[in-house]
């Protein structure tokens, strides 16, 4: 018995039947780009530990990903481009952490829960604290542009809004509100810095009680007030 030949589909069903496939194709081709692009990422995380933002080329980068530098530039325009969406990530890691933390109870409450896991973001992943502070090579921004670094200030900005809200609760207006979150984000970056150097070790003194000791007074004076 002879096997018929399917025909080919007319052109009125073409369209519908080749619809799955199409999509199908597009879902696989975005999934390899998200792939491609999380090796250049990866690749060029390790660069930065490594040699710092200035030492790490394009080139270098592409080698590690093993990728040529021409294929690289089909996902970003330059390595300060590759950087600010390491450093982009990592803010949404840790404003995701904040946004986590329980709301619950007092302003007093609020202020320790949301300061806190702003810290303990940073002290449990150091690297984050690299990237976000830029500590490779020095404590200075290098290489990237006045755009891009405006964004990433206003994404590391609004990590410490929670907190900021929970200190406008005592009844301060905007100006007050900003120099206490101001004083406090100095002051825990201090702390992170001496942990991530181990200049802590120097005074015997450990870092999470220190923060919990100015948190206690600043909100003892804010409840005076």
């Amino acid at each position: 018995m002879s096997k018929s030949i399917p025909r080919p589909p007319s052109s009125a069903t073409l369209g519908t039947e080749q619809a799955p496939d199409g999509g199908a194709r597009a879902l696989r081709a975005d999934a390899m780009a998200q792939l491609r692009r999380g090796l250049i990422l990866d690749a060029a995380r390790a660069a930065f530990f490594e040699l710092g933002l200035e030492g790490a080329s394009l080139r270098e980068i592409a080698r590690r990903a093993g990728y040529t530098p021409g294929a690289i530039y089909s996902y970003f325009a330059s390595k300060e481009e590759i950087y600010a969406a390491l450093l982009g990530e990592s803010l949404l890691r840790l404003n995701a952490h904040v946004a986590e933390a329980p709301v619950a109870g007092s302003a007093v409450d609020r202020v320790n829960s949301k300061a806190g896991a702003f810290f303990d973001f940073y002290s449990d992943n150091p690297r984050d604290l690299d990237l976000g502070f830029y500590l490779f090579q020095g404590v200075r921004p290098l290489g990237l542009t006045r755009e891009l670094d405006a964004q990433l200030n206003a994404r590391l900005r609004a990590t410490l809004q929670p907190t900021a809200d929970a200190l406008a609760e005592f009844g301060l207006d905007a100006a007050a509100t900003e120099i206490e979150v101001t004083a406090l984000f100095a002051h825990m970056v201090g702390l992170l810095v001496l942990i991530h150097t181990g200049r802590i070790r120097i005074f015997r003194q450990q870092a999470p009680q220190l923060l919990q000791r100015y948190l206690d007074q600043l909100t003892d004076r804010l409840q005076g007030r």
